[in-house]
């Protein structure tokens, strides 16, 4: 479906250029409103193909695991982390890329799931919690980078609390929906 909708998509912009290209001074608008539909009937079939991909049983299924396992790997990780002697500067930044990054990217890349899965205020009320918490993961690399040691250690305490906020509903969310 989706190879016809891009097909319809480049057919019609290729054959609006023609029409386009046939007299300099006239263009038939009838031909060129044909192609422009047959253009916007390919976008509207393609998004309506990633839309039920989107909510597919096995996508909503791989990406709820994503997401509960990506949000407690960070989750561990920064307790670890906070709960002994947290690196500093440049070992700190290098444990972010290395140990955080990951998953806060699987997190991110599985995040349209929750809409599909828990309801969009849920979606919205976890996202709210993790994008701070990954607004004061980030803050702890600025923090380090200019070392800052203490206002690193508070933030990665922040981001902590934040990212356990954004676990717990998330699981509040998946008891609901079983």
């Amino acid at each position: 479906m989706k190879k016809i909708a891009y097909l319809l998509l480049v057919a019609g912009f290729l054959y609006g250029a023609y029409v386009a290209a046939l007299d300099e001074k006239i263009v038939d608008w009838n031909l060129f409103a044909i192609a422009g539909l047959a253009a916007i009937a390919g976008v509207v079939i393609a998004k309506r193909a990633d839309s039920a991909a989107a909510r597919s049983g096995t996508v909503l299924e791989m990406n709820r695991n994503e997401l509960n396992e990506s949000i407690a790997n960070i989750v561990r990780d920064l307790g670890e982390v906070t709960d002994g002697d947290p690196p500093t500067r440049e070992r700190l930044r290098e444990w972010i890329d290395s140990t955080l990054r990951h998953d806060l990217r699987r997190f991110a890349e599985a995040r349209e799931s929750m809409v599909h899965l828990y309801g969009m205020q849920t979606y919205a009320d976890i996202m709210s919690e993790f994008a701070a918490g990954e607004r004061y993961v980030n803050r702890v690399w600025s923090a380090a980078a200019d070392d800052y040691d203490d206002e690193a250690r508070r933030y990665l305490d922040r981001a902590n609390e934040q990212f356990r906020h954004a676990q717990s509903q998330l699981k509040e969310a998946a008891s609901q929906y079983l």
